[in-house]
């Protein structure tokens, strides 16, 4: 695992935004793991304006999200496909057929899991996985106690991922209480994770899941077993980490981030400023 630790969270935003835009200009034919929520609005945000001012090709990759509500349908305003078509998907060039989400409104739940499984590995598997976490701890709605081998499944929300989700439903009342989520296991597979956590709630949790041990409790631990995997940060998130100066030297000093280091620089040498990204969005349309 390596961290790296941003200034700020509109700075540690554009940072992923780059990353995964180096690698789909390095490989056209991607396939790109997703996630939701707000974090990630500025970065599909980010994206969206590279896409407009940098011709950022889309055209040829495939999108997997990590879950979706059990119950909703991709047309429901609250359903992560309508998230995803908002933020992103109608905002580029990506082919709508090459973009997956679990189907929350399917008749055979525990069959939508298992073809879920198969057309992933239809596709070769993920090669780039963006992630968030959430306040518990878990990666996508792999809540505590799950298990780190686990495959796509039905998860029952926990208290804490309800109260966090509620609010952005009209009533609390149509809060779905279980999801379909991709599972540790599944997320483990990708060949490159790259996890985003701002704000000072973040701080705790992210000392958790980077500097404590693995636990079925907390998924996001699990990550510390990955290979290669980067852990962006705001300076808030990061806050309560002990070995921050060793995680901010790595940014500095590694040829990895040579290029990125270049792109957050002026001309004149200093920081530049980066602009918010006040990005038009498309209408949603149902889906068909």
């Amino acid at each position: 695992m390596e961290i790296v630790i941003r200034p700020n969270a509109e700075v540690a935003t554009d940072l992923v935004a780059r990353v995964i835009a180096k690698e789909l200009r390095d490989n056209p034919r991607l396939v790109i793991g997703l996630a939701t929520g707000r974090t990630m609005e500025s970065v599909y945000a980010r994206l969206v304006q590279l896409h407009r001012e940098e011709s950022l090709d889309f055209s040829a990759c495939h999108t997997f999200n990590l879950d979706e509500y059990v119950g909703l349908s991709g047309s429901h305003r609250n359903s992560y496909r309508h998230y995803m078509n908002h933020n992103l998907f109608l905002n580029v060039n990506v082919d709508l057929r090459n973009t997956h989400l679990p189907d929350g409104a399917a008749v055979d739940i525990e069959a939508e899991c298992e073809n879920y499984e198969k057309l992933l590995a239809q596709c070769g598997g993920i090669d780039l996985q963006l992630l968030g976490i959430g306040l518990a701890g878990h990666l996508g709605f792999n809540e505590p106690v799950s298990s780190l081998r686990s495959r796509t499944r039905v998860k029952v929300l926990s208290p804490v991922t309800r109260a966090q989700n509620a609010k952005l439903f009209p009533s609390p009342d149509e809060m779905p209480r279980r999801a379909i989520t991709m599972g540790v296991g599944t997320i483990l597979e990708a060949r490159r994770c790259l996890l985003l956590a701002t704000g000072q709630d973040k701080a705790e949790i992210v000392a958790r899941a980077i500097e404590g041990p693995v636990t079925s409790m907390l998924s996001a631990t699990a990550l510390q077993f990955h290979p290669r995997c980067v852990v962006v940060l705001d300076e808030a998130a990061a806050s309560r980490l002990q070995e921050t100066d060793y995680y901010r030297w790595i940014f500095e000093n590694e040829p990895q981030w040579q290029p990125y280091r270049d792109e957050a620089k002026a001309p004149n040498g200093h920081p530049s400023k980066l602009d918010r990204w006040n990005i038009e969005v498309a209408p949603v349309a149902a889906e068909s």
